[in-house]
């Protein structure tokens, strides 16, 4: 044990070095950085405040512990500075193009090269690597060289120990804050409220959701990682959990404004249009999660943590409403006014393209949808909803039985929109447009054909046919029966022959209706160009032979008398020349191009 008076030597010349580097009262002091200076100057002030500190243990006077405590106040007020400049002077703004999430695939070891790393090694003083944590995801950089960190150690270390935990968290925080703002805005990161971002316009919200997806993964993958490991080398185990508390007084702020932009997406209005950026937002918040719950895993950060999971729940929770809000909105589409030419419904289009793209979500929508849906038509007689049977699909996933859903709603809605032509027949090629447009975006998307299934593809074809069947039996069951033998044959006493009279009627009946098929059909439009042929090889397989067969047979009782032109317009090859015009969607001429005879 030294001398008493050993100790009162020790005091004042430890009191003595605190003195001098009083800023309040020396100029020289002021405009001075202790830990600016060498090495062993910053070591001596180190000494004296230990000193002070061992001197205020040990005083029995109050005389002794009021000088004591004096001269404590000084050093501390001025670590305090010493504190705030070291960490000004080394936060170092990261580059913006060193703000990516670079991390590697899964299996991926190869050397990390990453703009973050190569960013380091000039902030860096001393050599040191990329620290990892145990997931590949994580990068967490260290963000000031080592002696930096060890000054700052010394310093909160006697912060703390002389009682002035709260001032040393508190300037921490508000200067990496200031950091954490900094990289915040150049990843784009704006400072909106939840009401600011539930009024702007979806198509740039679009944008800002884009953005927000890969600022976040550098957020809590490099920026709040980092933040935590400095907190980390700086505070941990100085004084119980003081490292989480400076971390949480940095980032807190920050987190929170990140999360909110989620979280209004989440809440705001439902559409469809928004399904996907949603589940954009949901993908990558899941992905997420791992890291966040590594990064903020104690105690006090357990808000963040409770926040991210309840957002992520209700981007389900909205992906499910809007896929159920989608299905009532194709049941209920409301328009009346009939497309010309019987060619696609926009409608048709845009929900087709619409579940593709759910289909490209599938592993992700697979997951949200685990119900089957509410058709409603087994528990009631709704003539303004389709009838379906789950059965014969019942070991579909959920999320398919949704998908049939929809084509099947769909064209229950087709089918009303069709009763608005007047004419049969193109009511009938409408739906079957329509239908072989559903039938081709099925087989054109892998993973939509796979969860439809084969048995529904093979029944929507049939549909599509029939609808084919319906066109033909609507127009040309009349036109065929022209060409019939029945009623153009007389008996008389002594022998049977043709009417001339009603075999000219029926000839003129013929091209009249032919005509008329030609001007209207032509006019109508198969814009498939597959389906287009294989309708028109149909119509001429029934019709052409039918007509050069009627015609091989009467044409002689025609020109046997006067003007046969009036009547026999046609030839066969006319008539076939005349079935390409169908279906080309734009007027032709009045007249059917004729051959020479």
């Amino acid at each position: 044990m030294k001398p008493p008076g050993n100790d009162v030597v020790a005091f004042e010349s430890a009191e003595k070095i605190i003195l001098r580097w009083d800023s309040t009262a020396s100029e020289d002091a002021r405009e001075k950085m202790i830990f600016a200076g060498d090495r062993h100057e910053i070591d001596r002030y180190l000494q004296a405040v230990d000193e002070i500190q061992r001197s205020m243990e040990s005083a029995t006077l109050s005389d002794d512990h009021s000088k004591a405590n004096s001269a404590i106040q000084i050093a501390m007020a001025r670590l305090e500075d010493e504190f705030r400049n070291i960490l000004i002077a080394h936060t170092t703004p990261i580059e913006a193009d060193s703000l990516t999430d670079s991390s590697p695939l899964p299996g991926d070891d190869s050397e990390d090269d990453s703009p973050l790393t190569k960013d380091l090694e000039h902030q860096e003083r001393s050599t040191s690597s990329v620290s990892y944590r145990s997931t590949n995801s994580i990068r967490e950089i260290d963000l000031m060289p080592s002696n930096a960190i060890y000054d700052l150690r010394c310093i909160a270390e006697r912060m703390i120990l002389a009682g002035y935990l709260r001032e040393c968290i508190q300037v921490y925080g508000s200067v990496r804050k200031s950091a954490v703002d900094s990289s915040f805005r150049k990843l784009g990161i704006e400072k909106l409220s939840i009401g600011d971002i539930q009024r702007l316009e979806w198509e740039t919200l679009e944008t800002k959701i884009r953005r927000w997806i890969r600022a976040a993964k550098v957020c809590v993958r490099i920026l709040f990682a980092s933040e935590k490991k400095l907190c980390e080398q700086i505070f941990e185990g100085l004084a119980t959990a003081t490292d989480d508390a400076c971390f949480m007084e940095t980032i807190k702020g920050p987190a929170i404004q990140l999360f909110n932009f989620a979280e209004a997406i989440s809440i705001s209005r439902r559409s469809p249009e928004k399904l996907f950026k949603i589940l954009d937002l949901h993908d990558a918040l899941s992905d997420l999660l791992v890291d966040i719950e590594i990064v903020f895993d104690s105690k006090s950060s357990e808000s963040i943590r409770v926040q991210a999971v309840e957002i992520l729940s209700r981007l389900a929770e909205a992906a499910r409403g809007i896929l159920s809000e989608f299905e009532n909105a194709v049941l209920r589409e409301p328009s009346k006014v009939p497309v010309p030419g019987g060619t696609i419904h926009p409608l048709t289009r845009y929900v087709m393209n619409y579940i593709s793209l759910i289909s490209d979500y599938k592993q992700t929508m697979s997951e949200l949808i685990v119900s089957k849906p509410s058709t409603g038509s087994r528990y009631s007689s709704d003539p303004n909803t389709p009838d379906m049977d789950f059965v014969d699909v019942e070991s579909q996933t959920p999320l398919a039985l949704h998908l049939i859903w929809i084509a099947v709603i769909l064209q229950f809605n087709l089918e009303g929109k069709s009763k608005c032509y007047r004419d049969t027949s193109l009511a009938h090629l409408f739906m079957m447009n329509n239908v072989h447009y559903i039938v081709q975006k099925i087989k054109g998307s892998p993973e939509l054909r796979e969860m439809v299934g084969d048995d529904c593809l093979r029944k929507l074809t049939g549909k599509f046919r029939q609808a084919a069947t319906n066109y033909q039996r609507a127009t040309w069951v009349n036109v065929l029966h022209c060409l019939r033998d029945e009623g153009l044959h007389v008996k008389g006493n002594f022998s049977s022959g043709v009417s001339k009279s009603a075999l000219r009627e029926r000839f003129k009946t013929f091209n009249a209706m032919f005509e008329e098929v030609h001007r209207t059909q032509s006019t109508w439009l198969i814009p498939d160009t597959q389906l287009r042929e294989e309708l028109r090889i149909s119509i001429s397989e029934k019709l052409i032979p039918a007509y050069r067969s009627f015609l091989g047979r009467f044409r002689s009782h025609i020109e046997s008398g006067r003007h046969p032109e009036n009547y026999i317009k046609y030839s066969g090859e006319d008539i076939e020349t005349a079935v390409l015009d169908f279906f080309e969607g734009y007027q032709v001429s009045q007249h059917i191009r004729r051959r020479s005879q």
